[in-house]
């Protein structure tokens, strides 16, 4: 049998090269809650990158988590692309949160048309957000979503049923939506880093 060494020893004597994951840069766009960006490695949503934002059913207030973001940006001047919500935003509810409605367009699609309607606006390069509800998405429609974003440098938000949270995803974050017993989210993926194993809650500021 082998001499046993210590690993420290190893390394000291440089015999053992030792590596260090390289770090993330920080994210240009926070979620604008606190208790997600803590829990997320870059501090907020990845920049350039899908986010898949799964539900249990449409209407839980899934559009609070992004509206902080969109008030930021259409305020900026920053136009943002709504297609094919599945019902028709609060126009006053929005701008009550801060969104500059007027940078805000809303895009009714077929259901066939969605993922190709979000995928040429974020390739356009003139959009800083693009939100879709596609009705079908596998995981090349996905992936060419996550490509559109990085090339038009842009956030892309996909809202989907919670049942596709079983099925592999391109997505460089995804987000599943609980409503009870309080508003929380589980981060089942994120780039950069291991899901933290306990949801976060959001109930400050949820309404």
């Amino acid at each position: 049998m082998g001499q046993l060494v210590a690993l420290d020893t190893l390394i000291h004597t440089r015999q053992v090269w030792q590596g260090r994951a390289a770090s993330l840069p920080g994210s240009s766009e926070s979620t604008g809650w606190p208790t997600l960006d803590a829990a997320l490695p870059t501090g907020g949503w990845p920049d350039h990158a899908l986010t898949e934002i799964l539900l249990p059913l449409d209407g839980i207030g899934e559009l609070q988590l992004v509206l902080p973001t969109l008030a930021r940006m259409t305020q900026a001047a920053r136009n943002v692309m709504v297609i094919a919500p599945p019902y028709v935003p609060c126009v006053a509810g929005w701008e009550a949160r801060g969104v500059v409605m007027s940078n805000v367009d809303i895009v009714q699609a077929g259901a066939r048309d969605v993922m190709w309607a979000a995928e040429q606006c974020l390739r356009s390069g003139s959009c800083a957000a693009v939100l879709a509800w596609p009705a079908q998405a596998d995981e090349r429609a996905l992936r060419r979503l996550q490509l559109a974003a990085d090339t038009g440098r842009a956030l892309a938000f996909v809202f989907r049923d919670h049942r596709h949270a079983v099925q592999a995803s391109p997505a460089a974050l995804r987000l599943e939506l609980e409503s009870h017993p309080a508003p929380r989210v589980r981060i089942r993926k994120c780039r950069g880093g291991n899901p933290p194993a306990q949801a976060v809650p959001l109930a400050a500021g949820w309404s």
